[in-house]
């Protein structure tokens, strides 16, 4: 166990877990709505750190990032539970566990050991994903500062609903926050996470890209008949519009059954073109199709003059125009982040 850095003692042995918005207040002896925070004590501790469920090198377009180091490969890294408990969560089997059987089905990777291993498979840098990073937040900021130091890129692949303060700390050492907006109704929302203020999730979303310069892209997994109305991928697009920009990566991307939503089909090819069309329509520059293998809704064209600028068949990915940031052809602004950080 390690102790949590953001928590508050209450009266009575309780406690205040401050890691993300549910501010779960814990008895002694119990754990948060995640399962990852116990109350031992009168105190909190994070009961994975460095306990790793999945390792990977993968390419940085698998998180999916597809403006941040194009073509680069980053080292990946999963852990135990989540904050939500998405009934078609494609990685419910280590998101949506109990904290008892953790330690023995982990790889242990301390910090220095996943920086060492980084450079070794010659990644460009780290992504805490596959399951939500602040579910061992002590862990990811230690590494973060770590790798930080040693010239690598840091990468948060993230649901968002965690604290304005966790944000803030570990801030400073996070360079891309990729984060799902899942829909874009309250109601939607309680359906799917039981969360009552949805809204948390587009405020440090926010902060992540004007107050830490963060490189933000946005994923919408489609469901049919739950977040597919024109309502919601509106909102979705006028938002990132608005609070986020215009150049803003917006990945729509196909459900596909999971867990325990095994009797919904896919999503229609369809439905992600009909997004595509709605994004554009609201002004947005680049909207991407994710799990459709060899849709041109992979590509990257530019918004000015039409060039075909990278080229992707699955994560194979063929940078052809790139100068830095902006097109090669033309010399509009991309929204890219490359080179030395």
């Amino acid at each position: 166990m390690h102790q949590a850095l953001l928590y508050q003692k209450l009266a009575g042995n309780y406690v205040r877990c401050g890691i993300c918005r549910w501010r779960c207040k814990i008895a002694q002896g119990s754990c948060g709505v995640c399962h990852m925070y116990r109350n031992q004590a009168g105190e909190l501790f994070n009961l994975n750190y460095g306990l790793a469920s999945s390792v990977a090198v993968d390419p940085i377009e698998k998180k999916p990032l597809y403006h941040f180091y194009p073509g680069s490969r980053v080292f990946s890294l999963g852990s135990w539970g989540c904050n939500f408990h998405c009934p078609g969560c494609q990685n419910w089997s280590i998101a949506c566990v109990d904290s008892t059987a953790v330690e023995s089905q982990s790889e242990k990777i301390s910090p220095e050991e996943a920086v060492r291993l980084t450079k070794q498979n010659g990644c460009a840098g780290i992504a805490w994903t596959y399951n939500e990073p602040t579910m061992w937040f002590e862990y990811t900021l230690d590494s973060a500062k770590l790798a930080r130091q040693n010239g690598l890129y840091t990468v948060y692949v993230t649901n968002g609903y965690m604290t304005s303060e966790v944000l803030d700390m570990i801030g400073p050492y996070l360079d891309a926050w990729r984060v799902d907006i899942k829909g874009f109704t309250g109601d939607y929302y309680r359906r799917l996470t039981k969360i009552t203020h949805w809204e948390g999730i587009l405020e440090t979303a926010e902060r992540a890209k004007k107050k830490w310069g963060m490189h933000v892209e946005v994923v919408t997994n489609i469901t049919p008949g739950q977040n597919d109305d024109d309502v919601q991928l509106k909102g979705i697009a006028n938002w990132i519009k608005t609070k986020l920009g215009e150049l803003t990566p917006w990945h729509v991307t196909r459900f596909y059954p999971q867990y325990q939503e095994q009797d919904i089909p896919a999503t229609p090819i369809e439905t992600l073109e009909k997004a595509i069309k709605i994004g554009n329509e609201t002004g947005l520059r680049f909207i991407y199709t994710g799990n459709v293998p060899g849709h041109d809704g992979e590509n990257t064209y530019c918004y000015c003059c039409g060039k075909l600028i990278i080229q992707k068949q699955g994560y194979n990915t063929q940078i052809l125009g790139l100068n830095n940031d902006r097109c090669g052809f033309c010399g509009a602004d991309l929204n890219f982040r490359r080179g030395k950080l």
